[in-house]
């Protein structure tokens, strides 16, 4: 008899990657470049699959998150310094960037959901409402609850992209050949690297790893832990590939402007009525309260785990570092700072430690200490094959923030 994988740590990671930016940069792929990038989602999905494997399996196996291993494994005063340098600055400087973003996305939902409060100036207001729910949920204390307020949003945003993607009426050939044959068509490298810079995220390492080292303290539950991650990842591959999907069929080939979230629910009314409409700016609602929630969330446990401070959801240090980063993020987004310079802030902190934790995280799942949980000849294969994308991405990241690509 089939039976439902214990819904865990891993829907944290899709409530994370499954933000308004992810929502912005699959319907612009999907807009500019009908199915064809679909491909590009897929090895997204099998490259946060290998590295969150490593991730929660290191997490289970020294019951200790990613960022204590790090601080650990630096044995002297040098590299010790310097990698909290690099993770401390990465981490505030890129969570607080995306936290914008996430708090603004959540925004948009709500005023295409409630139009006659746009008048009244209730963007400037919304920010504030969403703070104060991510507020709600994060203070509880709980690691249960966050969970659980999780699991309902993921489960929210997925009916609503996944309801739209299948109202829409498109060509199946389309759609296989974009999924399981790669193509690069003209103009398109900077949004593969888009495509899969927002859904393999270094935050979400710090975060799996911590979270399943509460959901599982003994090496038997692996099990458990990968039919978590099996089950959730792709849920959030499939939510991406629904946004694109909706986006090729509605705007590709046709001349409609899309500048931003803002633009993808007002856009469809015409082709699919209302009710498409609703469906996407719930789901954008959903993706970025969700985010707004994880993203302290996973800077709380990196900054903890680097810093050696008490890692218990309920102590004031956790509590703080979770706070500053979402009052930046209410703060950028009261403040309507230009979308641009986020992204910018927000690339050169991914293209600094993505690369670097990635590499870090499969030398640690070498180490002899892990004994038979250490990884295999296979598995070092496909991290290698993930590490070497994420060093491409790295420079281009870095080259197109810098104004070099």
């Amino acid at each position: 008899m089939f039976k439902f994988p214990q819904i865990g740590p891993a829907v944290l990671v899709t409530a994370a990657f499954i933000g308004p930016g992810t929502v912005i940069t699959a319907t612009m792929a999907g807009a500019n470049y009908g199915f064809s990038l679909l491909w590009a989602l897929a090895f997204s999905v099998f490259a946060t699959i290998v590295l969150q494997e490593m991730a929660a399996r290191l997490g289970v196996v020294t019951q200790q998150g990613l960022g204590e291993n790090i601080r650990l494994a630096c044995s002297n005063r040098l590299s010790k310094y310097l990698s909290v340098f690099i993770v401390v600055s990465a981490i505030v400087i890129g969570n607080a960037a995306y936290q914008g973003g996430n708090i603004s996305g959540a925004s948009l939902g709500l005023s295409h959901l409630f139009p006659e409060t746009n008048s009244l100036g209730a963007m400037s207001i919304f920010p504030v409402v969403i703070g104060l729910v991510a507020l709600s949920i994060l203070g509880t204390g709980s690691y249960r609850i966050i969970e659980k307020s999780l699991i309902f949003l993921v489960g929210i945003m997925s009916i609503a992209f996944l309801a739209s993607f299948f109202i829409i009426d498109f060509d199946w050939t389309d759609f296989a050949m974009g999924l399981f044959v790669p193509s690069l068509p003209t103009g398109a490298t900077l949004t593969v690297i888009a495509l899969i810079g927002t859904t393999v995220v270094p935050y979400n390492l710090f975060l799996h790893s911590a979270s399943a080292s509460k959901k599982w303290q003994k090496v038997e539950q692996l099990s458990e832990a990968r039919k978590d991650l099996y089950f959730a990842i792709p849920l959030g591959g499939l939510i991406s590939i629904a946004i694109v999907s909706t986006a090729a069929s509605a705007f590709f080939g046709q001349q409609i402007q899309i500048n931003s979230a803002a633009d993808i629910a007002p856009s469809l009314e015409p082709i699919f009525g209302d009710l498409s409409a609703i469906f996407i700016a719930i789901g954008l609602f959903a993706a970025g309260i969700s985010s707004a929630v994880t993203a302290p969330l996973a800077a709380a446990f990196a900054l903890s785990g680097i810093l050696n401070l008490n890692k218990e959801l309920n102590s004031l240090s956790f509590k703080a570092i979770w706070f500053v980063i979402l009052l930046l993020g209410v703060v950028i987004s009261s403040l309507g700072y230009k979308p641009m310079a986020v992204i910018w802030f927000a690339q050169v902190a991914n293209g600094i430690l993505l690369p670097l934790i990635a590499i870090f995280l499969v030398w640690m799942m070498n180490s002899k200490g892990l004994g038979d949980q250490q990884n295999t000849g296979r598995q070092n294969i496909l991290a290698g094959i993930v590490v070497a994308v994420t060093l491409v991405l790295s420079v281009r990241s870095l080259f197109s923030a810098f104004g070099l690509l």
